[in-house]
């Protein structure tokens, strides 16, 4: 499964990266955010590892993210591993003007595991696109806010 999701953000590019760049602001616009753990690799760079952790209702879900490209300001991509899927999420930052930024994401899903993920999958496959287009729309909330 694979999707784009697109938000415009009225702030100068450097700006835009500085805020999404700094992990203290992970909880100001990711829903359930709980916490990041560096565990590995020089931290923020290529082949870094760190535990994301997010509360889904009354479960806790945990991330491995490794970071793949990290060449900002125009693309942050990772690889995010759960129990129970994986995916590529691309990042990618346009300077539109000297005040605007385009934030595109482009996710594939590559592994699903368990039989209630690849039903949701299946019956909801919109669902994983909206979340992701909630955080992005709540990243330029927060960004637009300071």
């Amino acid at each position: 499964m694979k999707f784009n999701c697109t938000v415009q953000i009225n702030l100068p590019i450097n700006k835009v990266i500085e805020l999404f760049d700094d992990v203290d602001n992970l909880d100001k616009w990711q829903d359930g955010f709980v916490s990041f753990e560096h565990l590995s690799g020089t931290p923020g760079t290529p082949g870094a590892k760190s535990k994301m952790v997010y509360k889904i209702g009354k479960r806790d879900m945990e991330l491995i993210e490794t970071i793949v490209v990290k060449n900002l300001p125009t693309e942050f991509t990772g690889i995010y591993e759960a129990k129970t899927m994986t995916n590529t999420m691309k990042n990618y930052f346009t300077s539109i003007n000297g005040n605007q930024t385009k934030y595109d994401v482009e996710i594939e899903y590559t592994k699903f595991n368990g039989l209630m993920i690849k039903m949701m999958v299946f019956l909801m496959p919109g669902l994983f696109k909206k979340q992701t287009q909630k955080w992005l729309n709540q990243f330029k909330e927060f960004a637009e806010e300071l």
